[in-house]
Formats: structure tokens, sequence, C-alpha cells
């Protein structure tokens, strides 16, 4: 008898239940008995004893279903060795459970943090298995994160629904793409959506240069523009300051968010008409894409591959389009961020795309 674990932690995306399907399958072809105990909103649940035993018809009909059959709550890994309002032990509840179950293995679907705990779990003596969700896509080590392409979908489909209206009142559109610390989403759906500019938060803007990027196209007859502005974009300006000031002054600041701020920018430069569309949690929503779909049900077969074979403490990754495996440890506390000198971001620029830097 096999008796697997399995959580979604952190934030939610189109293809958890897509993975954990493919988790299942994969288990129920390798053995002949297996037990699937799923907690309910993610650590939380293994820190305080909160499962359900489940069935394989529990994971029928979801590879189409968005969100997670389990729930998902975001449990901050800083916060991991901190006693919580009880004085509970974390660390010392989660190994509890899983012993008490007498889990052969802990599964854990998350992003960056959501594995930063699974390798401290690993580091700890249990056997534990990654996949890589987030679509941000900036989980370290791999080159594909499940929920990565939907959410880009997703957010391309809202700039090309701009384009229309935008052409139709000659105006500047600002669309606020997810992503505060990593710009994938934006750059991705910023080129597949056709915008005239991306500002992403690895690469600092200086406003001056997004106006005279405007100018150049109103210059050429064009009588609308389109910015894909990541949530976390930053100013040139801003960039240098030191970081407890710029994060003061983005505390602080007047404006809901980034978009907003550049917007009134824009009119105090130019006077041209500018509007903002943020799509917001429409990127996490909805039926996977099917990309995702293919992605999930390969990494969900790779872990209950690793899990056969006994081999634990990794991080299903995907390399040069093959499914594999890394070390937790290796991929535990970084970040995958988006470069200036990324080929693809080379690609943008040649076809005239402006990321405000120059």
């Amino acid at each position: 008898m096999k008796r697997i674990g399995m959580l979604t932690s952190g934030g939610d995306c189109q293809a958890l239940n897509a993975t954990m399907r493919g988790v299942v399958k994969g288990l129920y072809g390798s053995f002949k008995e297996v037990e699937i105990y799923g907690f309910l909103e993610g650590y939380k649940g293994l820190m305080y004893g909160n499962y359900k035993l489940l069935k394989a018809e529990d994971f029928s009909g979801i590879l189409t279903k968005g969100g997670t059959i389990l729930g998902s709550s975001r449990q901050p890994f800083k916060l991991m060795r901190e006693p919580d309002a009880n004085g509970l032990d974390k660390v010392k509840a989660m190994k509890d459970t899983y012993k008490k179950l007498k889990l052969d293995c802990l599964v854990v679907l998350g992003g960056n943090g959501s594995q930063k705990t699974a390798n401290l779990l690993s580091e700890e003596g249990l056997n534990v298995i990654g996949l890589p969700k987030t679509i941000d896509n900036d989980l370290w080590g791999t080159d594909m994160t499940f929920g990565f392409q939907s959410a880009v979908d997703i957010a391309t489909d809202a700039i090309d629904c701009i384009h229309t209206t935008a052409a139709s009142h000659g105006r500047v559109f600002i669309v606020e793409i997810m992503g505060h610390k990593v710009g994938w989403i934006t750059l991705y759906a910023g080129i597949a959506g056709g915008a005239d500019i991306i500002l992403i938060p690895e690469i600092p803007y200086d406003i001056k240069n997004v106006c005279k990027a405007l100018d150049r196209r109103t210059k050429q007859g064009k009588r609308f523009s389109i910015l894909a502005v990541a949530e976390g974009a930053i100013s040139k300006e801003v960039a240098s300051l030191p970081k407890k000031e710029r994060k003061a002054l983005l505390e602080n600041s007047k404006y809901p968010s980034v978009a907003y701020e550049i917007a009134d920018q824009i009119k105090a430069y130019n006077g041209q008409e500018v509007r903002v569309t943020v799509p917001g949690h429409t990127q996490r929503g909805g039926s996977p894409c099917p990309y995702d779909r293919v992605l999930s049900s390969r990494f969900g077969a790779k872990a209950a591959e690793l899990i056969k074979k006994e081999k634990y403490g990794e991080l299903v990754v995907l390399k040069n389009n093959e499914v594999t495996s890394i070390p937790l440890s290796e991929s535990a506390g970084k970040l995958k961020y988006v470069s200036a000198k990324d080929s693809i971001v080379q690609n943008a620029r040649m076809l005239g795309i402006s990321f405000g830097d120059e």
C-alpha cells in the first residue's frame, strides 16, 4: 500500500486540478493499492490535520476544471519557523500529520515560496516531490510552469479586445498585467497582443522614453497605442532609491497601481487621452489551455514515476521540452527573472517594441 499526500499551496491557477489528476493516474497505473490524502487549503491543512481521503472518482472530469478541488492558502515561508497565534510549532505539526498518516510521500503543487517550504520539509526528513505551479513562470530551474500559458492567453485576449476600442477612439490604452517581481506574462502577452510598449519590473523605465515612443507613433500617423504594463513595473527613478525608501514610496502612492500613475504622466506630457484596463484575477481563472493540460499531465506522470523509483526531494521541471527533475534544494529561494539580454527581449526590440529604458 502506497500512501500519498497532496496539497496545493499559494495562489491558484488554471491547471492545478489537471496536474493532480496526472499524478493520481500515474500512481494508479504504478501500484496495486494507493491511498491519496488531500490536504485542504494548502500547508494549513497539513499543519492542522485538515484532510480527506480521496477516491479515484474525485479526479475524474477535472482535467479542464480551473482552480483546485483541495483549496489553497498562502503560508509565507518566512513565518514557517514562527509559532502560530496559539503557539503551535508549524513545522513539527506538519511532520506529525505526515507521520500520523504513515505517508510514503508528500506531493506539493506550488510556486517559489511553496517549494521553499517543500525543501524545508525534505530537509526535515520527509519524502517530498515538488510540482512547479505559478502563472508568473518565475520558478528557477524549469523552462515552464503550469498555469503560465493559460494566464498569457487571457492577458493576450484582453489586449486583443482593447485593440478594437483603442483604434476606434484613437486613444492610448494601458493594460495592467499580473507580475509583481517578474515580467514574463507581460512580455509574452505584450508580444502576442501587439503591444507597442512593454514595461516590466526587470527593466526600469524612464517616462520620458515612454512618451517619446508614443510621439514616434503619432508622427507615423498611428491613431492609438497600447502599453502592456506589469503591476510591478518600476521607473528608473524609483528603482535607484534604497529598498526601504522605495517600499515606503510605493506604499504611500496616491495611485491604486503603477498603470494609473503612468496614465497621468502621459496625459501631462502630451495631453493624449489615456485609459487603463486591469484584467486582474481573470488571469488566474477559467479552464487551463490545451498547452497547460498537456504540460500538467506530463508533470503529474513524472511525479508518479519519481515516487515509484522512490526518488524524493525532487522538483519536476521542463528542460528543452523534456520533463525531468532537479533537487528541490537547487530551486528553493531562487526566482527566474527576465533579463534585458534575453533573446526574446532583443527580438521584441527588433519588432519596434519599446521597453521605456532607451
